[in-house]
């Protein structure tokens, strides 16, 4: 049996801001029996930075230290986990700005189809509205 400590795993996520939700998607997984874990009479910091609202600088959170056998089935898991957080949030929505579309972070002709579709759609407006204007008799 191999046994590795969670905060080592930790350390192996691609993207390490996401490291709190990975250690509440660990637990839930140990919670369901998915593997075995153990917590450790020791604490670790968490790579991730947070930042407080409305104040400068950042902090680092610490968790309960867990060890845990390393098994095909958990490296599996990790895989999927590991894909899964590395990919972009899925709440928040990159804003448009020429680095962004250069990086290809954001799709210029989507941006391009959507404000097509928005000023079509302002533009039938104005001509409906001028359309009901002519129609009624002027006194």
């Amino acid at each position: 049996m191999t046994y590795k400590k969670l905060s080592e795993q930790v350390h192996e996520l691609s993207n390490p801001q996401r490291s709190d939700t990975f250690v509440k998607m660990f637990r839930d997984a140990v919670r369901d029996g998915k593997f075995e874990a153990a917590y450790m009479p020791e604490r670790f910091t968490m790579p991730k930075q947070f930042t407080r609202r409305g104040s400068e600088g950042t902090y680092q959170r610490d968790t309960k230290e867990m060890l845990f056998e390393t098994t095909p089935k958990f490296d599996k898991w990790f895989d999927e986990v590991n894909r899964e957080l590395a990919a972009a949030r899925k709440g928040g929505t990159i804003k448009p700005s020429v680095e962004a579309i250069e990086a290809g972070l954001v799709d210029f002709k989507q941006m391009a189809a959507e404000t097509r579709k928005k000023m079509q759609a302002s533009y039938e407006k104005g001509q409906a509205l001028g359309q009901t204007r002519s129609k009624t008799k002027r006194k």
